[in-house]
């Protein structure tokens, strides 16, 4: 029997300066539904996720809060590790950069790059922002009114002058645009590949990879004076976490390179830059493909401190419930695109398309079962054209959800759910299975059969996006567990007449604006 094949999706690690707010959630909520969508579809997943905890912000952070970096980063990494419970997140592995493997796993990669002559010792000068861990061209800054200068992403920087290893990033500029036009799909949306491609364009300079002036960090090996700069410890994560430096392990050979790194595009140039320099230079294969989604706002306004309107996830899922909030995060915009967080969308999209079209299905087709055939799933009789098109569409949508899940397109493949949804409530329309009652008790079974299946295709095929209600929907079609994925979606396994199925229960509850709260932190 051959081996399954492998997924390896990852979360970018976050960074530990602050509570997880909706953001953090987007992402992990993104590789998640990936995650359990390749399990379903019958593939070996290694799912990822943790914190990164190094870095001169972190120890900024800790030093505020009146704690060692340590005992503040053990405290704020256990926030994320709470966020994933919440979320009902299926990560298989949760990693630290403060544990003993990774150290082991960045100062191997250093030795590596070192004895490839990828690092040199120097000496930096230049400008260096601390919010974003990231050093940036005097080209890039904008200065305001009154001569502070700022960061692409709004961050002051600061000048800093300090004894400095460099990694030969200059060296990787033509292998770089060499792997961005062999790999069409390297970088998607295909519009940050070109952001990518006019940046390594435009010429590499080489990075500044250790730091002297803070100690929070993992040492550079044989020269402890100096700490890892914090992306080069951060990126490697990745690779940590499937054995390295033990390439020849069976889950390094097994999941690297890694399918997909989702991350938010503010940390794009690294993710797609840097990190497969690092690797390429190390003699390792870059990742298959770096996802940087867009960023969301809040009732029109950014998320920040200042306002006080960063959202917090544990409000939401008390306001609106857990896979509520996991669809409309994803249905609401193209995935990849900004998108904007207001409480009257979430209530419109729960009452619209949850309550109204999915939840409203399954009531009344499970409820005229229970009244109408005994509480058994019904003999289909003669099928006539209608149903043979309501189920076609059902045999089909599996490819057409799998081919968007491919490119990381949730919106396109909750659009193809939903068009099947909307087929299905057609259907019951058009036939009338409660006027069939009496004149045609036979062709109502038959009706109502095709609905069952119907809603046995979409339940499944729901199961990554809202895991709890789809199981809900499958024990009220009395299907097992053994046969919830996506290898049992034909024919060959479909309901079977005479079997007992519960009593129906509502799904989705319909929500009102003004008693969903405000969810803010």
């Amino acid at each position: 029997m051959a081996a399954a094949p492998a997924y390896y999706v990852t979360t970018p690690i976050y960074y530990v300066n602050d509570v997880p707010h909706i953001g953090h959630m987007y992402t992990t909520l993104a590789c998640d539904v990936l995650a359990r969508f390749k399990r379903l579809d019958g593939f070996n997943v290694k799912f990822l996720t943790g914190t990164d905890e190094h870095g001169q912000k972190v120890d900024k952070a800790a030093r505020a809060a009146g704690l060692e970096p340590k005992v503040f980063t053990d405290k704020v990494s256990e926030n994320f590790r709470a966020l994933a419970r919440l979320m009902n997140f299926s990560n298989d592995d949760f990693i630290r950069t403060t544990e003993e493997r990774h150290l082991r796993s960045c100062q191997a990669l250093w030795r590596t790059l070192l004895a490839n002559d990828q690092i040199y010792l120097g000496s930096y000068a230049g400008w260096y922002a601390v919010r974003d861990e990231a050093f940036y061209a005097e080209s890039e800054l904008t200065t305001t009114p009154g001569g502070e200068k700022l960061a692409p992403s709004g961050a002051p920087v600061e000048w800093v002058e300090e004894p400095s290893y460099f990694f030969r990033l200059s060296r990787w500029q033509e292998p770089l645009l060499r792997l961005y036009a062999d790999n069409p799909d390297f970088v998607l949306p295909r519009s940050r590949l070109n952001e990518v491609v006019s940046f390594v364009r435009g010429g590499l300079q080489d990075l500044s990879v250790s730091r002297t002036t803070f100690q929070w960090g993992i040492p550079v090996p044989d020269d402890p004076a100096h700490v890892m700069y914090v992306w080069l410890d951060a990126l490697t994560n990745y690779i940590t976490a499937i054995g390295y430096p033990d390439t020849d392990t069976e889950d390094f050979r097994t999941f690297w390179p890694a399918d997909v790194h989702m991350v938010g595009k503010d940390i794009l140039r690294f993710h797609a830059v840097y990190w497969p320099a690092f690797l390429m230079a190390a003699g390792l294969a870059p990742p298959k493909r770096v996802f940087a989604h867009g960023w969301w706002t809040v009732e029109g306004q950014k998320m920040s401190k200042s306002l006080g309107n960063a959202i917090d996830p544990l409000h939401l899922i008390e306001s609106y419930g857990r896979d509520q909030v996991r669809y409309v995060m994803l249905r609401e915009v193209p995935f990849g695109n900004d998108g904007d967080f207001s409480h009257e969308s979430v209530v419109a999209r729960i009452n619209g398309d949850l309550a109204n079209d999915y939840g409203n299905l399954v009531q009344r087709v499970l409820s005229m079962v229970a009244k109408n055939c005994g509480g058994v799933v019904p003999s289909p009789a003669d099928r006539t054209g209608d149903d043979a098109a309501l189920l076609e569409l059902c045999h089909r949508l599996i490819t057409t959800v799998r081919q968007a899940m491919d490119r990381q397109a949730f919106h396109e493949g909750l659009d193809a759910l939903w068009a099947v949804i909307r087929a299905a409530n057609g259907y019951v329309d058009r036939q009338a299975p409660w006027a069939l009652r009496k004149s045609d008790p036979a062709r109502m079974g038959t009706v109502l059969y095709v609905l069952m299946e119907a809603i046995r295709h979409l339940a499944i095929v729901t199961q990554p996006f809202m895991p709890e209600a789809a199981g809900r929907i499958l024990d009220q079609l009395a299907v097992g567990p053994a046969v919830r994925d996506f290898a049992h979606l034909g024919q060959d396994h479909a309901l079977v007449a005479g079997t007992p199925v519960p009593t129906p229960r509502g799904v989705f509850p319909r929500h009102e604006v003004e008693a969903a709260g405000q969810g803010t932190a």
